[in-house]
Protein backbone atom coordinates (compact mmCIF):
# COMPACT_ATOMS: atom_id res chain seq x y z
CA UNK A 1 0.00 0.00 0.00
CA UNK A 2 1.27 3.46 -0.88
CA UNK A 3 2.23 5.63 2.10
CA UNK A 4 0.50 8.91 2.80
CA UNK A 5 3.78 10.76 2.23
CA UNK A 6 4.15 9.15 -1.21
CA UNK A 7 0.55 10.07 -2.06
CA UNK A 8 1.08 13.70 -1.04
CA UNK A 9 4.34 13.93 -2.97
CA UNK A 10 2.69 12.38 -5.99
CA UNK A 11 -0.12 14.92 -5.87
CA UNK A 12 2.31 17.81 -5.46
CA UNK A 13 4.49 16.63 -8.34
CA UNK A 14 1.94 18.21 -10.69
CA UNK A 15 2.75 21.91 -11.23
CA UNK A 16 -0.89 23.02 -11.26
CA UNK A 17 -1.69 21.25 -7.98
CA UNK A 18 1.48 22.58 -6.36
CA UNK A 19 0.65 26.13 -7.41
CA UNK A 20 -2.90 25.76 -6.09
CA UNK A 21 -1.61 24.50 -2.73
CA UNK A 22 0.77 27.47 -2.57
CA UNK A 23 -2.11 29.86 -3.37
CA UNK A 24 -4.22 28.34 -0.60
CA UNK A 25 -1.30 28.52 1.83
CA UNK A 26 -0.93 32.22 0.99
CA UNK A 27 -4.56 32.90 1.86
CA UNK A 28 -6.62 32.42 -1.30
CA UNK A 29 -10.03 30.77 -0.75
CA UNK A 30 -12.27 31.39 -3.75
CA UNK A 31 -11.52 29.58 -7.04
CA UNK A 32 -11.02 32.85 -8.94
CA UNK A 33 -8.57 34.13 -6.32
CA UNK A 34 -6.75 30.77 -6.23
CA UNK A 35 -6.47 30.82 -10.02
CA UNK A 36 -5.22 34.41 -10.09
CA UNK A 37 -2.56 33.79 -7.44
CA UNK A 38 -1.51 30.55 -9.14
CA UNK A 39 -1.26 32.30 -12.51
CA UNK A 40 -3.67 30.00 -14.31
CA UNK A 41 -7.22 30.05 -15.61
CA UNK A 42 -10.12 29.16 -13.33
CA UNK A 43 -10.82 25.90 -15.14
CA UNK A 44 -7.30 24.54 -14.55
CA UNK A 45 -7.38 25.70 -10.94
CA UNK A 46 -10.76 24.00 -10.53
CA UNK A 47 -9.39 20.68 -11.81
CA UNK A 48 -6.48 20.91 -9.38
CA UNK A 49 -8.80 21.85 -6.51
CA UNK A 50 -11.09 18.92 -7.32
CA UNK A 51 -8.18 16.44 -7.32
CA UNK A 52 -6.74 17.83 -4.08
CA UNK A 53 -10.19 17.79 -2.48
CA UNK A 54 -10.83 14.17 -3.50
CA UNK A 55 -7.48 13.23 -1.94
CA UNK A 56 -8.41 14.94 1.33
CA UNK A 57 -5.69 17.60 1.19
CA UNK A 58 -8.15 20.43 0.55
CA UNK A 59 -11.68 20.89 1.78
CA UNK A 60 -14.47 23.19 0.77
CA UNK A 61 -16.75 24.99 3.20
CA UNK A 62 -18.95 28.10 3.17
CA UNK A 63 -15.98 30.44 2.91
CA UNK A 64 -14.35 28.62 0.00
CA UNK A 65 -11.42 26.21 -0.10
CA UNK A 66 -8.79 25.63 2.56
CA UNK A 67 -5.85 23.31 3.08
CA UNK A 68 -6.30 20.40 5.45
CA UNK A 69 -2.99 21.04 7.17
CA UNK A 70 -3.40 18.01 9.43
CA UNK A 71 -3.10 15.73 6.38
CA UNK A 72 0.23 17.35 5.47
CA UNK A 73 1.43 16.90 9.06
CA UNK A 74 0.32 13.24 8.99
CA UNK A 75 2.24 12.76 5.75
CA UNK A 76 5.39 14.20 7.31
CA UNK A 77 4.94 12.04 10.38
CA UNK A 78 4.56 8.91 8.22
CA UNK A 79 8.07 9.23 6.79
CA UNK A 80 10.35 6.66 8.45
CA UNK A 81 13.09 8.47 10.37
CA UNK A 82 15.58 5.93 11.63
CA UNK A 83 15.91 3.55 8.72
CA UNK A 84 19.46 3.46 7.40
CA UNK A 85 19.97 3.73 3.68
CA UNK A 86 20.35 0.21 2.34
CA UNK A 87 23.79 -0.56 0.98
CA UNK A 88 24.53 -3.11 -1.71
CA UNK A 89 27.77 -5.05 -1.77
CA UNK A 90 28.82 -4.92 -5.43
CA UNK A 91 32.57 -4.68 -5.14
CA UNK A 92 32.48 -1.31 -6.92
CA UNK A 93 33.19 0.68 -3.75
CA UNK A 94 31.18 2.23 -0.94
CA UNK A 95 29.98 5.28 -2.86
CA UNK A 96 28.92 3.14 -5.82
CA UNK A 97 27.11 0.77 -3.48
CA UNK A 98 25.16 3.68 -1.95
CA UNK A 99 24.19 5.04 -5.37
CA UNK A 100 23.14 1.60 -6.58
CA UNK A 101 21.05 1.04 -3.44
CA UNK A 102 19.16 4.20 -4.36
CA UNK A 103 18.45 3.21 -7.97
CA UNK A 104 18.07 -0.58 -7.74
CA UNK A 105 15.20 -2.42 -6.06
CA UNK A 106 15.05 -6.20 -6.16
CA UNK A 107 17.55 -6.26 -9.01
CA UNK A 108 15.51 -3.80 -11.10
CA UNK A 109 16.56 -0.30 -12.02
CA UNK A 110 13.74 1.99 -10.82
CA UNK A 111 14.99 4.92 -12.93
CA UNK A 112 17.95 5.94 -15.03
CA UNK A 113 19.88 8.60 -13.11
CA UNK A 114 19.85 12.07 -14.64
CA UNK A 115 23.04 13.02 -12.83
CA UNK A 116 25.93 11.84 -15.03
CA UNK A 117 28.17 10.78 -12.12
CA UNK A 118 25.43 8.55 -10.71
CA UNK A 119 24.49 7.31 -14.18
CA UNK A 120 28.13 6.24 -14.77
CA UNK A 121 28.01 4.18 -11.58
CA UNK A 122 24.82 2.48 -12.73
CA UNK A 123 26.28 1.91 -16.21
CA UNK A 124 29.44 0.43 -14.70
CA UNK A 125 27.25 -1.98 -12.73
CA UNK A 126 25.27 -2.87 -15.88
CA UNK A 127 28.44 -3.36 -17.91
CA UNK A 128 29.37 -6.09 -15.44
CA UNK A 129 26.46 -8.11 -16.83
CA UNK A 130 28.39 -8.49 -20.09
CA UNK A 131 31.34 -10.84 -20.10
CA UNK A 132 34.65 -9.51 -21.36
CA UNK A 133 35.81 -11.03 -24.65
CA UNK A 134 32.33 -12.07 -25.73
CA UNK A 135 30.34 -10.58 -28.63
CA UNK A 136 26.59 -10.02 -28.19
CA UNK A 137 23.88 -9.46 -30.76
CA UNK A 138 21.61 -6.45 -30.24
CA UNK A 139 18.84 -8.88 -29.28
CA UNK A 140 21.04 -10.41 -26.55
CA UNK A 141 21.98 -6.96 -25.21
CA UNK A 142 18.30 -5.99 -25.15
CA UNK A 143 17.33 -9.17 -23.31
CA UNK A 144 20.04 -8.62 -20.70
CA UNK A 145 19.09 -4.98 -20.16
CA UNK A 146 15.34 -5.72 -20.15
CA UNK A 147 15.91 -7.87 -17.05
CA UNK A 148 16.81 -4.61 -15.29
CA UNK A 149 14.78 -1.83 -16.98
CA UNK A 150 12.25 -1.53 -19.84
CA UNK A 151 14.03 1.34 -21.65
CA UNK A 152 16.69 -0.84 -23.23
CA UNK A 153 17.36 1.61 -26.08
CA UNK A 154 18.39 4.37 -23.67
CA UNK A 155 20.55 2.05 -21.58
CA UNK A 156 22.20 0.57 -24.68
CA UNK A 157 22.90 4.06 -26.05
CA UNK A 158 24.36 5.22 -22.72
CA UNK A 159 26.55 2.12 -22.44
CA UNK A 160 27.97 2.75 -25.92
CA UNK A 161 28.27 6.54 -25.63
CA UNK A 162 30.01 6.35 -22.25
CA UNK A 163 32.53 3.73 -23.43
CA UNK A 164 31.27 0.65 -21.60
CA UNK A 165 30.22 -1.25 -24.73
CA UNK A 166 31.57 -1.15 -28.26
CA UNK A 167 29.22 -1.49 -31.24
CA UNK A 168 29.53 -2.32 -34.92
CA UNK A 169 27.11 -3.83 -37.46
CA UNK A 170 24.51 -4.71 -34.82
CA UNK A 171 26.98 -6.47 -32.50
CA UNK A 172 28.23 -5.33 -29.11
CA UNK A 173 31.12 -6.17 -26.82
CA UNK A 174 32.31 -4.89 -23.50
CA UNK A 175 35.14 -2.37 -23.69
CA UNK A 176 35.00 -0.68 -20.30
CA UNK A 177 33.86 -0.75 -16.74
CA UNK A 178 35.19 -2.14 -13.50
CA UNK A 179 36.59 -5.63 -13.66
CA UNK A 180 36.78 -7.66 -10.45
CA UNK A 181 39.66 -10.08 -10.35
Amino acid sequence: MRSLAATVLGLLSDDDRLRVVASLALGAHEPADVAARAGMDVRRAGRALARLTSAGLVEQDGSGYRLVRERFREALASIPRDEPTPVLETGLGQEADRVLATFLRDGKLNSIPVNRTKRLIVLDYLAGRFELGQVFSEKEVNETLREVHPDVAALRRYLVDEGFLGRRDGYYWRIGGTVTV
